[in-house]
């Protein structure tokens, strides 16, 4: 391109490009429509292009294209080039979405200007990419991309025509640093998926609707320390099967929203923290499953009325609720009854000490279960509830255990039962024959010199079998209170 083909704005940014000086085309009272920008402020894509690719050095000066406030038209292709400056073309209008698919840069900073879109896959930046306040009414592609330091979408408003396409496309992306987007405003699909972040990943404050379909898809994500996202807005599935994140997974003050679908899918995850409390109830489904979570911070207000939770594994479950709060979140699994949700509740109380909890859920275990039987199997287990609470509680059983004792003595007291060899029998107590019958392990020498007759006889039958299992039911909730001791 030759020199005097340029107009006073493009002369002004030609001059200054080898000095890395800034040109600012910006006026106070200016009105931000691009259409009304004239030519005092609009420079040519091509004129942007020739600059980065074939403008002379000067000697002693570090050249940098550092452009505000212009308006460009044309399309700015740099697709496949190496360009060894720093790009800087901040406040600007773009008449069409910039082409950088293959390129090489240093540093791109694109930061409060509007683009028609952006075409970056696999480009690569040394530096970081910023396209902080950035409204966009386009897709914005950079899968594949390699940023060595950071990637700024902070403030950003991203938007597209089509909804079928993401607005956001950064799968297999490798950020070296942080990926910061705190207040991102996003109207379509964010799509990440395989996205490694060395750093972490900052959507706190983020507003991502998708229009009942997906807000963000960040499928086997992986990144460096957290990803804080509180007080985050997504209307639409949040999708993050497959990530592996050591640090937190920060969802406070969130409100995630997906009637009819999925809201929150974190299966097959590694997460040292999650945190998932003081937000708005979930609307839609919380899938858990295969998860394996170290801490996992829950408030049960949060819950919706259906999760999954198979093979979702955690060490401590906080904060730290009574187990009739914690219960219903069982309760809601569509997976159906699966023991290892409760084995899993129980063993987090049993870990704080509260073994009283602990107790409660495996008793509300086995009343899931119970509800999964044949109906004469359920009659059984209705009887193990009332009279024993299934073992686990053992109180009952001794209260049942002295009821049959005060019957028997009455009973007996009454109509003593005839002795089986007069001269040999010791005196009849009634107390102590009862208590023979009821305690096998105990032999007061009274059940075997009396021989009770008529019904007093099935009355020995009963409280001999009924001994036998309260008996047994105290001797295992001792032993189970023990062992855990």
């Amino acid at each position: 391109m030759e020199i005097n083909d340029l107009t006073p704005a493009e002369r002004r940014v030609w001059e200054a490009f080898p000095r890395g000086a800034s040109v600012d085309f910006r006026t106070p009272d200016a009105d931000t429509e691009a259409a009304e920008w004239g030519p005092e402020r609009t420079v040519r894509a091509s004129v942007l292009r020739a600059l980065l690719l074939t403008a002379p050095q000067e000697e002693g000066e570090t050249a940098a294209l550092k452009v505000a406030g212009a308006r460009i038209t044309g399309v700015l292709s740099l697709m496949y080039a190496t360009i060894g400056h720093v790009v800087r073309l901040s406040h600007c209008r773009f008449e069409e979405a910039p082409k950088l698919h293959g390129a090489q840069l240093r540093q791109l900073n694109l930061r409060q200007s509007v683009l028609p879109g952006l075409a970056s896959g696999n480009v690569r930046i040394d530096g970081i990419l910023r396209l902080t306040d950035c409204r966009v009414h386009g897709p914005v592609r950079l899968d594949g991309a390699q940023i060595s330091r950071a990637l700024f979408l902070d403030g950003a408003r991203l938007s597209a025509q089509d909804d079928a396409q993401p607005v956001l496309q950064l799968n297999q992306a490798a950020i070296g640093d942080d990926l910061w987007a705190p207040k991102l405003r996003v109207r379509g699909e964010v799509r990440m998926n395989g996205i490694h972040v060395a750093g972490s990943v900052n959507l706190e404050d983020a507003d991502l609707s998708a229009h009942a379909g997906t807000a963000l898809s960040a499928e086997t994500l992986s990144v460096g320390t957290d990803v804080r996202a509180r007080c985050l807005r997504a209307d639409g599935r949040l999708e993050l099967r497959g990530a592996r994140i050591p640090g937190r997974l920060d969802l406070l003050h969130a409100r995630l929203s997906n009637p009819g679908g999925t809201a929150l899918r974190a299966s097959s995850c590694a997460i040292r923290e999650l945190w998932l409390r003081d937000g708005d109830r979930i609307e839609g489904v919380l899938n858990l499953r295969r998860a394996q979570i170290d801490l996992l911070t829950l408030a049960p207000e949060m819950l919706p009325d259906e999760v999954f939770l198979s093979g979702l594994t955690y060490t401590m479950l906080t904060p730290n609720e009574p187990a009739e709060r914690r219960l219903p979140m069982l309760d809601r699994d569509g997976g159906g009854y699966l023991p290892s949700g409760y084995e899993q509740l129980s063993a987090a109380y049993r870990r704080i000490g509260d073994d009283n909890a602990a107790r409660l859920v495996q008793l509300a275990k086995q009343r899931r279960h119970r509800a999964t039987l044949a109906w004469y199997a359920r009659i059984w287990g209705h009887v193990q509830d009332a009279t024993v609470g299934y073992g686990f509680r053992p109180l009952r059983a001794a209260g049942w255990l002295l009821s049959l004792l005060a019957v028997g003595s009455i009973a007996y007291g009454v109509h003593p039962p005839h002795p089986l060899k007069a001269s040999e029998a010791p005196p009849f107590n009634a107390v102590f024959y009862t208590l023979d019958l009821l305690l096998p392990v105990i032999d007061f020498g009274q059940e075997r010199a009396f021989s009770p007759t008529d019904w007093y006889q099935g009355l020995s039958y009963v409280l001999i079998i009924t001994g036998w299992i309260l008996a047994t039911t105290i001797v295992t909730g001792v032993t189970r209170t023990v062992s855990r001791q």
